[in-house]
């Protein structure tokens, strides 16, 4: 597996400072931008939002790296990271405001808007249950002076931050408190918990109001919103789960007959010279198409490096998405990346339920999944490995030859039709 540029830099930097060494004597390690951009720039190389993200040296030796200035960091063998629970959250439906045209709920391209579209839907008011509820702090602020301890296998470690560079994706104040929201437009497996412990931190010091962290992540029509506390306000690691929802927009019905009309309807396609899909998270599929269809182009190693996926779950995912019929493989400048067919353009100028039903039918248009939903519809239960194996092997897949191989591809057959029929309003 080829190394990053991040990658390359940060062993650079390792071997000139010794920065194992120096972890290994005092515990952690004290270094600046000025240092970091001797290398790379140091923006670039400090900003990992999830584990995976994290350069290989890093991952090796379970280090993580926080800023404590506004030009300094420090390395150290912390736990920076928190993975996101994964409950099965019941989807409330809210209505959208008829009067307004500025926002287009079926086409959310950013965390901003994504925001302001919670907030004019009355969902944040719902989950803080304020109904009084007015944006007040946003954007980017220093920390000013606070400390705080963190955990290490050399037990608590105490850091202090001067004037650090922070970044607050809204914040909302109602009579009881102040809320402030780290957003994020795609999916992913963890999040940096700095990105709600400084702002916490600093605005618990400034007012009297209690200060509630919330992480929201907007996707394909949901909003997914947590909302966490800091049992020890001055201990990184004490963050607990305390409210957790998602909502979508009301936007007409997805009953069970109408799946059921798309299985019979559809058309089944030859299956093309193409993987078939190990790429068990239909959501994830969705916000990699959302991802291209705001950007464009996107290189591979930027998917990689951006949104929470390794280099084995981008060629996964990418491969998936082509599959479908929704994205190409293409390059730029000399670098492999994606973008989306004009199927894929084609689905993303719908509102959301008709792309919802363009995707189950996309899905279904292939005969082992088509099949397999139809046996789950005859028997009322998702038939097993082995009855699976045998719909695949009637399909002539590509460069599938092995039974064991088959009976993995059946787990992304199961995922899939689960998520059909998650699609279905209670």
């Amino acid at each position: 597996m080829s190394k990053s540029k991040n990658d390359v830099a940060w062993e650079k930097i390792f071997e000139k400072y010794k920065i194992l060494e120096q972890i290994s004597r005092d515990g952690y390690m004290q270094i600046s931008s000025t240092e970091i951009n001797e290398f790379r720039e140091a923006r670039l190389m400090t900003k990992f939002d999830h584990k995976s993200q994290l350069p290989k040296l890093f991952q090796e030796n379970r280090l993580a790296i926080l800023p404590n200035s506004r030009g300094g960091y420090v390395i150290g063998n912390f736990e920076t990271f928190c993975v996101f629970n994964d409950d099965n959250i019941e989807v409330t439906k809210i209505n959208f405001p008829t009067f307004l045209e500025s926002i287009d709920y079926n086409n959310i391209s950013s965390e901003s808007t994504a925001i302001n579209c919670a907030f004019v839907s009355k969902i944040l008011h719902d989950f803080i249950g304020e109904e009084n509820l007015f944006p007040t702090v946003s954007g980017r602020m220093s920390s000013l002076l606070f400390n705080f301890n963190i955990e290490s296998p050399h037990g608590l470690f105490n850091i202090d931050v001067e004037n650090s560079q922070i970044e607050i994706d809204g914040g909302y104040e109602g009579d009881n408190s102040l809320s402030l929201i780290e957003a994020k437009n795609y999916i992913s497996d963890d999040f940096l918990v700095r990105q709600l412990y400084y702002p916490y931190k600093l605005w618990s010091n400034k007012i009297t109001k209690k200060v509630r962290p919330i992480y929201l992540t907007y996707s394909n029509g949901t909003f997914h919103l947590r909302e966490y506390t800091f049992t020890d306000i001055n201990c990184y690691n004490s963050l607990r789960l305390v409210n957790h929802k998602k909502y979508s927009i009301q936007d007409g019905e997805f009953n069970i007959e109408i799946i059921q009309e798309i299985l019979e309807s559809t058309r089944i396609v030859e299956e093309q010279q193409l993987p078939f899909p190990q790429a068990n998270n239909f959501d994830r599929i969705i916000n990699l198409c959302e991802l291209l269809n705001q950007r464009g182009f996107i290189l591979k190693d930027d998917i990689t490096l951006n949104y929470d996926f390794d280099s084995r779950q981008t060629d996964y995912y990418a491969n998936a998405c082509r599959y479908l019929g929704l994205v190409q493989i293409g390059s730029e400048g000399g670098s492999i990346g994606c973008y989306l067919t004009k199927e894929g353009e084609r689905l993303f100028n719908m509102n959301i339920l008709d792309r919802q039903k363009e995707f189950v039918r996309l899905i279904l248009s292939h005969y082992s999944f088509n099949q397999t939903l139809k046996l789950y519809f005859e028997n009322g239960e998702m038939p097993n490995n082995e009855r699976i194996v045998e719909v695949m092997m009637n399909a002539q897949l590509h460069n599938v030859k092995s039974r064991q191989t088959y009976k993995r591809r059946a787990s992304t057959i199961i995922s899939w039709i689960n998520w059909i029929i998650n699609q279905i309003d209670e």
